[in-house]
């Protein structure tokens, strides 16, 4: 139940906190106070405020007063008639939001994105946004809201779908225990939601600390946020406090819920226990109730202005987020300032209005779907219908063509090869390079088959990053891969040379940590790593380890060694390991895909110089000097032309983001690699 569906009008309340039924203008003006907390926050501050768990909260709290007056009234508890009841009074604002993103989207934002778009859109049409978001790992706090997916917020109403789900079973299963044992049914549902309450909140507080990221989109670290708001309906008829205390709980709890978002780490321990703050707040300024005092709180939060922005808090919490980012994208900015801010709440409250006007309340009002189920299931249908339709013609579309440019690539996109002048190829003009931009995710080499057997590190820390290419024989070479991504990148030309000759290849990364020894520009964490992966190594023995021998940076064109790599290239030297060690491509600002979709592959922009993006002089010097056995690769020559390091090289793209190597492009690369691997290490 949505907050707006459980505070229509209804008999005036008269006292604070002891009754439980009624209308209550100040908990709609506390939904108005939470929905503007989290528009301006995301506009201007880049923070999270806690406005989101305050609308769990409160959903929670409205939810349960219903189930707690039709089990005590009596009434039988038909959840299937309450779920579609509940799903067909939500899900079509959700289906005008994502058909408006979705049209904005292929009108604004580049085709690059666009298959991110259209999985979350179906994640969001089926409220399971939270765990996309949470396996991709999302950057919730990321300061460029433009570069955020339109529907990223759905997250919570995802989790709220699954609730909204959940809750009325387990109001069931305390309604029965309560009849089997005769026990009172207030007493079975606050030991049900209790338990509920202690278990998420401690999964909580460990998940947010060993996983955060995954943490704040985890159903179940949200569960006791939800829990608060049963058991806070279940003590409410019990609180009698003072009229003044009412009024300092009232004036305490705004206070807080407003200052919160600043005051609190939220980036690092949301939705731990410092989730509470919030939630403690907005439970103050509800146990305050009405005072009837012209300084109380609850006058504040009951003006009209703020009860009715309640009303459009759902759809206004649907609509800001989009429009904020389609915005950014629009504009190609970061941020949308003071001014482009207001213009932003302006134009989705408008938006929000139109939904809640043509399509909230009509739907809300429509008594022929209420009355029989199948009436109620066809409206559920024809809204899940109208998002479907569009998205998988639309995703059917981008996948054909993605296969058409792929099937003439042979012909049409050389790649790499141009740039050999003995064979004197050319790629074609006006062809579209690949891949296909929407394509990219696919461009990054994943591997299939799981270390086993003897190859399984025994050190629990690298255990579950250990993947193999196993050759269909008996392997003539044992290869160890070590670093970050950027070693992972070159796993496309090794892996085709390791099947083709019978290598096997094992593979132990951790993104963002290069191979070495040290602290020096490495975390705790890598170094840790490393000396873990370097152990893994000796125990090994393979007749040669791979990885990237230099750190290239974006502000300089100069790339260093990593620190600490020459020693322990050395001493694997002197156990008889040979080290080769390729030279880290090009790092740069932007994305070269975006680049090139929005200002073209010719365009400067797309084709830095090259002597003001990788030196010339790699550190080899400094390196040999050190540990004078190492093979160094340094294919710069295939990554650059002569004087610009292009985005796109044979009608292919060259890279999928602004630092890693296209697998594509790599590919092309097969038969330069192999031939400079050989002459540098022997067939």
């Amino acid at each position: 139940m949505s907050v707006a569906e459980a505070t229509r009008p209804g008999p005036p309340r008269g006292r604070g906190a002891d009754s439980d039924r009624g209308f209550r203008p100040e908990v709609q003006g506390l939904r108005a106070l939470a929905v503007l907390m989290v528009v301006s926050y995301h506009i201007w501050f880049g923070r999270v405020s806690g406005g989101v768990d305050i609308f769990l909260l409160i959903s929670a709290f409205l939810l349960s007063l219903s189930f707690l007056r039709r089990i005590e009234g009596g009434k039988p508890l038909d959840l299937a008639q309450h779920w579609l009841h509940q799903f067909k009074r939500l899900l079509p604002a959700v289906v005008v939001v994502i058909l408006g993103v979705l049209g904005a989207s292929y009108v604004l934002v580049p085709p690059s994105r666009w298959p991110d778009i259209i999985e979350q859109s179906w994640a969001s049409l089926f409220y399971v946004q939270n765990w996309v978001l949470a396996s991709n790992a999302v950057d919730y706090y990321a300061d460029d809201h433009s570069l955020a997916s339109p529907l990223q917020h759905f997250w919570s109403l995802s989790v709220q779908g699954q609730v909204f789900i959940l809750w009325p079973l387990l109001f069931l299963a305390s309604a029965l225990l309560a009849r089997r044992f005769r026990l009172r049914v207030r007493g079975v549902v606050m030991l049900v939601f209790g338990a509920v309450f202690v278990a998420s909140l401690g999964f909580s507080i460990w998940e947010t600390y060993t996983n955060q990221a995954y943490a704040y989109f985890d159903t179940r670290a949200r569960l006791w946020e939800f829990a608060l708001g049963t058991l806070l309906a279940l003590a409410l008829p019990f609180v009698r406090l003072p009229r003044s205390l009412r009024i300092v709980a009232g004036w305490v709890g705004v206070a807080a819920m407003l200052s919160g978002g600043f005051i609190l780490d939220v980036q690092g321990q949301f939705p731990g226990y410092v989730a509470l703050w919030p939630l403690l707040a907005a439970a103050l300024v509800i146990l305050a109730g009405q005072t009837g005092s012209a300084i109380g709180a609850d006058r504040f939060l009951s003006a009209k202005p703020l009860v009715r922005v309640g009303d459009l808090s759902y759809a206004l919490y649907l609509w800001h987020w989009p429009v904020l980012v389609l915005a950014l994208v629009w504009q190609d900015r970061p941020s949308p300032g003071l001014l482009g801010g207001f213009i932003i709440i302006a134009v989705s409250l408008v938006l929000a209005y139109l939904t809640m006007r043509f399509v909230e309340r009509p739907l809300r009002a429509l008594a022929w779907a209420d009355k029989r189920r199948r009436r109620a299931v066809v409206v559920l249908a024809v809204s899940v219908g109208l998002v479907a339709a569009p998205l998988a013609a639309w995703q059917h579309t981008i996948t054909q063509e993605a296969r058409n440019l792929a099937a003439e690539a042979d012909t049409n996109n050389p790649g790499a090869l141009v740039l050999d002048p003995l064979l004197g190829i050319s790629a074609p003009a006006g062809v579209p390079p690949i891949p296909a931009t929407t394509e990219m995710d696919k461009e990054y080499f994943q591997f299939d088959e799981a270390c086993a057997g003897e190859d399984v590190p025994a050190a629990e820390l690298i255990r579950d990053a250990c993947y193999v290419v196993e050759p269909p024989s008996t392997p003539v070479r044992d290869i160890v891969v070590v670093g970050d991504s950027h070693s992972q990148q070159w796993a496309v030309p090794l892996a085709a040379m390791a099947q083709e000759r019978g290598w096997k290849m094992t593979f132990v990364l951790l993104g963002g940590c290069k191979y070495g020894a040290g602290p020096e520009g490495r975390t705790p964490e890598c170094e840790q790593w490393n000396a873990t992966v370097t152990d893994y190594v000796l125990q090994q023995a393979p007749d040669l380890v791979y990885t990237v021998g230099t750190v290239a940076r974006s502000d300089d064109p100069q790339d260093v060694l990593p620190a600490g790599f020459a020693r322990i290239a050395r001493m694997l030297d002197d156990r008889g390991i040979q080290v080769v060690a390729v030279r880290d491509n090009p790092r740069f600002g932007t994305s070269r895909v975006l680049c090139v979709e929005t200002q073209g592959a010719d365009s400067p922009a797309c084709n830095p110089p090259r002597a003001a993006t990788l030196s010339d002089q790699p550190p080899v010097a400094e390196l040999l000097g050190q540990a004078p056995n190492v093979a160094f690769l340094d294919f710069t020559d295939y990554l650059c032309r002569d004087e610009v390091c292009p985005a796109v090289i044979g009608n292919v793209f060259v890279y999928i983001d602004d630092n890693h190597v296209s697998a594509s492009y790599l590919r092309s690369m097969l038969p330069i690699f192999t031939q400079r691997f050989d002459e540098a290490v022997g067939p």
